[in-house]
């Protein structure tokens, strides 16, 4: 699962010059997080549901709008880049994506359960259903 957030890493090249400013750190900022999360379970669902594929290039361009959005509440490149890298930080959002499937239904070694999970999130048409084919 941490292959998502290294992809974040991708959109720190692109960024420019931050403001200095007080704020409270990457990890707090709702906005942030809850698309990671959500990165991680469309990432999960697309690697354990075999007729479910993970729209890439959509993953791509969401992790790169949670970078501008970093960005413009003033975060550097080194810090986003630091954020990314956190291992404990990977390792809690992980533990809270796996928890979110597991309550929506995904059990472990039962890859029909992560196809009904994303089906739903693509019927819905959640952020993570923007991020699953079927």
């Amino acid at each position: 699962m941490t292959t998502f957030l290294r992809l974040l890493g991708v959109a720190v090249l692109s960024a420019g010059p931050a403001m200095a400013q007080d704020r409270p750190p990457l990890s707090e900022v709702g906005r942030i997080t809850e698309g990671l999360i959500e990165t991680a379970i469309a990432y999960e669902i697309g690697e354990r549901c075999e007729p479910i594929d993970g729209r890439r290039l959509q993953g791509i361009a969401f992790l790169l709008s949670l970078n501008a959005h970093a960005r413009s509440l003033g975060y550097s490149p080194q810090e986003i880049e630091a954020y990314i890298d956190n291992e404990e930080e990977k390792d809690r959002l992980e533990a809270i994506a796996r928890q979110r499937l597991r309550d929506m239904g995904a059990v472990e070694g039962q890859p029909d359960t992560y196809c009904a999970v994303g089906r739903e999130e693509i019927g819905r048409n959640s952020q993570i259903g923007k991020l699953l084919a079927d």
